[in-house]
């Protein structure tokens, strides 16, 4: 059974101590880079973390895992315990939205979710600890090849190279990650013709439609995380080129050095530059004891000697950025990285026009996904389990519920759902955003009842052929998503798998959610080849499946 739903859509086609210290450390501790993007303010109490109560609670962007030394370093000095909680600043500006914020402080990657979801004014001494702009990291022979080495480069020469198939390039969602979205806010800038500021208006020229989705179109993959798409970029050796934080691609340099690898190209972007500012900001709701622990910790990171380690770990620090007496080293010019310039980031625009563009971008901007989705209905799936699917789906469906996560559905996006047991059940298969669509998408899903086996396997083969038969994939980013609370008990092994993926020959990642009683090592061998992932959803199902369409 095949349900097709929808009109097929017009596509477009698309920083002497400091470096020792660095050393020691950065060895052992792995960047990962800040996630973050923009999501309307919730009410989301119960969603926060359980913190201890007798130390400093942060709730914290995810690249600063790295700075974990550092952090001990203060516990023993101090005396006070550092409850670190890391999370992407997206779901960091989504607690600050709640009625209550449980962390003592927030430390998100930019100012710029703490001013969109700090709407109660709860967060005070606010102040950046570091900063490091968003760049494109390009292989060294391509950089080579497009002439971008020792020399400006702009947008467009970068649309330039997109457009003539000569570059391609990995870049976290602009919605979910706030790499992406200053990425993003940079093309638009510098497209428009670097206005004094971008106004609500000019995100209707149709002109800057048009190329800001060429520009999209040359992404190969995408990522809710800027951590993970390092980790990504160094298992892809036929990628050109990376965007993510500088301090993120000093980090993988030194790791592709390390494995006797080329180091990559940094290219500025010289008219569409954002930088990450780390604010670590106090919540004012807290006593009068937490707020003098939070500022023994903020001057702490302020003093000479730690910001000198601070710089030794990618990270630039000192008035305006300035880096001309760091390490060079980590600040490495070979690299592309010029010590002696000063860096001129976009004035961001505001509130309402930071917003107006990601929804733009989520709606019609962005890379179209195909998405094939595998939905258990086996037998365990009876009761609790299938409530919880629907209800993800509902999620991303609905779009008034999608719109609060900034998970839209694109005009260009498609869809084919695979509900399974020990058979394919059928398929269901939808383009665009309409909501006749979606909703009829999702009226078909009500209609499924749980019952029979479970085959993992031949609702991802089925995906693999449906997605090597599209003539226009490379105009799609695509993705094999699978729902499923089971042990695969029936059918196709995990080798037939393996020898379908290879004989499809195509880049696809497959990500697993995992909930219920899923054997979550049956799962990782799919994410391994694929270079996926698998996200465990037994605790926040919702969570998990925003996750996971953060990476397509």
């Amino acid at each position: 059974m095949r349900i097709s739903l929808g009109l097929p859509a017009t596509r477009t086609p698309d920083a002497k101590i400091a470096h020792n210290w660095a050393m020691r450390t950065h060895r052992t501790f792995r960047f990962a880079a800040a996630t973050a993007g923009v999501l309307l303010a919730l009410s989301l109490s119960a969603c926060q973390e359980a913190f201890s109560t007798g130390g400093l609670s942060i709730l914290s962007g995810s690249e600063n895992e790295a700075l974990q030394p550092l952090f001990e370093e203060f516990q023993r000095e101090s005396g006070v315990q550092l409850d670190m909680k890391y999370k992407g600043s997206v779901d960091i500006m989504l607690e600050l939205g709640a009625e209550i914020l449980e962390a003592d402080a927030v430390w998100p990657a930019n100012a710029l979710w703490i001013t969109l979801g700090d709407k109660t004014r709860k967060i005070a001494h606010s102040k950046s600890i570091f900063t490091s702009p968003v760049v494109f990291g390009v292989r060294k022979a391509k950089a080579l090849e497009l002439g971008w080495t020792g020399k400006d480069v702009t947008v467009k020469d970068i649309l330039g190279a997109i457009k003539s198939k000569r570059l391609n390039f990995m870049m976290t969602s602009a919605t979910q990650s706030n790499s992406g979205a200053s990425a993003y806010l940079g093309f638009l800038y510098a497209l428009l013709g670097n206005p004094e500021v971008i106004r609500s208006e000019d995100l209707e020229k149709p002109e800057i439609a048009t190329q800001i989705q060429d520009l999209m179109g040359g992404i190969n993959r995408s990522s809710g995380s800027s951590g993970w798409l390092k980790e990504l970029f160094l298992k892809s050796p036929d990628a050109d080129a990376m965007v993510n934080y500088e301090a993120v691609l000093i980090e993988t340099n030194q790791e592709l050095i390390a494995n006797g690898e080329e180091p990559l190209t940094l290219v500025y972007p010289m008219d569409g530059l954002v930088i990450a500012d780390s604010p670590l900001g106090f919540n004012s709701t807290k006593s009068k004891e937490k707020e003098e622990k939070f500022l023994a910790f903020q001057q702490w990171l302020l003093k000479p000697e730690s910001q000198a380690k601070l710089a030794a770990l990618g990270r630039r620090t000192g008035l305006g950025g300035d880096i001309t007496d760091a390490d060079k080293s980590v600040f490495n010019p070979d690299w592309g990285i010029n010590a002696d310039r000063l860096i001129s980031p976009i004035r961001l625009p505001s509130e309402e026009v930071i917003q107006k563009s990601l929804q733009l971008y989520q709606t019609g901007y962005r890379k179209p996904s195909f998405t094939i989705l595998a939905l258990d209905y086996s037998g365990s799936m009876g009761g609790t389990g299938e409530e919880q699917l629907e209800e993800a789906m509902k999620k991303l469906l609905d779009q008034q519920e999608a719109q609060k996560y900034l998970l839209q559905a694109g005009s260009r996006d498609r869809w084919v759902l695979i509900p399974f047991s020990n058979t394919l059940i059928g398929e269901i298969v939808g383009e665009g955003n309409a909501s006749s669509v979606l909703d009829g998408l999702y009226r078909e899903l009500e209609s499924q009842s749980p019952g029979g086996g479970t085959d993992i396997h031949s609702p991802l083969i089925r995906g693999l052929q449906i997605l090597k038969e599209e003539p226009t994939l490379e105009r799609y980013i695509p993705a094999l998503i699978l729902m499923t609370d089971g042990v695969h008990n029936s059918g196709p092994d995990l080798a037939a798998f393996r020898q379908a993926y290879e004989e499809a020959g195509l880049d696809v990642p497959v990500f697993s959610i995992v909930f219920g009683e899923a054997d979550s090592s049956q799962l990782e061998p799919l994410a391994e080849l694929s270079r996926g992932r698998v996200f465990d959803g037994r605790k926040d199902l919702i969570k998990a499946f925003r996750t996971v369409k953060g990476y397509n």
